[in-house]
Formats: structure tokens, C-alpha cells, sequence
């Protein structure tokens, strides 16, 4: 199975690995895991003051941030992983990398924001939930 696992770095992707490995019965062995990150592109009205080595080096390092720790874990899980990082919107953007892999399921950790937070900060669980056609689990 073909698996993207969305990771940011926070504790609830922690607590969504953790859950998974001491539950491999809800995905099975021999997967195929896709850890997928976003950062967040810094505003075009800042970006023009860095120099793009500068930038680009800052999008490498915050990539390397969120997915340095989920190599390591996936490796002492056993677990065959791919990584992915991106830069724009996280909820678009992950749901372009979704689309793209076309996997089998989505996995998530969710802030558990109420309705009216998600309403205020946006969601990127809501985002996915509603714009992706993969069966998503979201672990909270």
C-alpha cells in the first residue's frame, strides 16, 4: 500500500507516527510511506530583500527540520519512506502532492481545532479532507 504520511514537525505528527507504529494493524507491513512537508513560502514583499541563495537555503533547512526526524523514525520502524517537501500554501500544496501520488490512504495528525478556530485560521485536515478523493485518516 502506498501511503502519504503529512508531517510538520508539531507533536500531533509525532503522536500520528507513534500511533501508527504501535498499530500497524490499521495499514498492515510492506508499505510504501510518502512523508510529505509544506513550508510556507515567505511573503513576496520580504522574499525581494533576501538573496535567493539565502532563501533557498532557508526552505532546504526548514524542510530538513520536519523530515530529518521522521527518516529517522521510519528507518527504526522498519519502514520504506520517501520523502517530499515543498514550498507554498500547505493545504494546496499538500493536495497537489496527494493528487500526484495518487495513494492509497492519507494519514494526518489534526490540531483538533473546534469549527469556529478552523473557520478563522483555516484547516489544512479540512483542506485535504475536501479536496482529495484518497480515503484519509486523521489521527488526533
Amino acid at each position: 500500500m502506498r501511503i502519504v504520511l503529512a508531517v510538520d514537525g508539531s507533536a500531533y505528527t509525532k503522536r500520528m507516527l507513534g500511533h501508527l507504529a504501535a498499530h500497524d494493524e490499521l495499514v498492515g507491513k510492506d508499505n510504501e510511506f510518502i512523508a510529505a512537508n509544506v513550508t510556507a513560502a515567505v511573503p513576496p514583499h520580504a522574499a525581494r530583500f533576501l538573496p535567493a541563495e539565502t532563501l533557498r537555503q532557508y526552505y532546504v533547512d526548514e524542510g530538513e527540520k520536519v523530515l530529518k526526524p521522521v527518516r529517522e523514525f521510519a528507518r527504526m520502524q522498519g519502514w520504506r519512506l520517501r520523502e517530499r517537501h515543498a514550498v507554498g500554501h500547505p493545504g494546496d500544496t499538500l493536495t497537489e502532492i496527494v493528487g500526484e501520488e495518487a495513494p492509497d490512504l492519507l494519514v494526518m495528525g489534526s490540531h483538533g481545532h473546534g469549527t469556529f478556530a478552523s473557520a478563522l485560521l483555516g484547516s489544512v485536515s479540512a483542506r485535504l479532507l475536501a479536496c482529495t478523493r484518497v480515503p484519509v485518516l486523521l489521527i488526533r
